[in-house]
């Protein structure tokens, strides 16, 4: 039996020590982006010390978010940051995969624009960065949502998710569970067909730290959600 589990967390912004963490324990911890709030060297660098400190999680995994600039401004800057202060504990996932447990994870940043922040994408270029994730892809790691699900924004009243997205999701890579951040207000689970979506925002709609991190096991592929929300 292969049985993994998963806490998931998004949308920390500089407030990641408010969340509570340390009374969670698993064998991944995931972050979907927005470690901070303006994505400088000083804000990377206390997310990171502090994330590699999270020994009660043996794999810890994180990409980036649309405020996270540094590494979308001088990547190689903001991955030598990451690997001198985690010492190799932390994983960053840019565009790419790595695989725990016979589980594969691919992790992106990339997202539709959204108030002129780091990696945004417009749609028709978004599907050439979404067509590059493997086939095989057991947990994705996004950012942004999908369209329609965990992305409705109150304030604009729209779904800010990508379509294209969404496309990829449930007609090639169905992955056994797709989670993200990105839009607070989204926080939740939510099931269609095989993919269990996670929408693990931590902070709400007014940058509060009210949401729990997310809890799951994944057994032989099946996905079984320990967290109320």
């Amino acid at each position: 039996m292969n049985k993994t589990s998963i806490c998931v967390i998004s949308d920390t912004h500089n407030k990641h020590r408010y969340i509570g963490l340390n009374e969670y324990e698993a064998d991944v911890l995931v972050h979907c982006g927005d470690i901070s709030s303006n994505g400088g060297i000083a804000a990377i660098t206390d997310f990171v010390d502090w994330f590699a400190g999270l020994k009660q999680f043996k794999y810890k995994i994180f990409i980036a978010g649309n405020h996270d600039w540094l590494f979308q401004k001088n990547n190689s800057l903001a991955r030598k940051v990451v690997e001198d202060v985690s010492e190799g504990d932390v994983i960053y996932l840019e565009n790419e995969s790595v695989v725990i447990n016979n589980i594969k994870f691919y992790g992106t940043p990339v997202q539709p624009p959204f108030c002129n922040w780091a990696f945004n994408v417009f749609e028709p270029k978004l599907t050439e960065y979404w067509k590059i994730i493997d086939d095989d892809t057991d947990v994705l790691i996004t950012h942004s949502p999908p369209y329609m699900i965990g992305d409705y924004v109150p304030y604009t009243m729209q779904h800010e998710g990508s379509p294209s997205l969404y496309k990829e999701v449930m007609e090639r890579i169905k992955p056994v569970i797709s989670m993200f951040g990105h839009i607070h207000e989204g926080y939740g689970v939510k099931v269609i067909e095989n993919t269990t979506f996670i929408n693990a925002s931590v902070l709400d709609g007014d940058y509060m730290a009210v949401n729990e991190p997310i809890l799951v096991e994944l057994i032989d592929g099946k996905v079984n959600v320990l967290t109320n929300n």
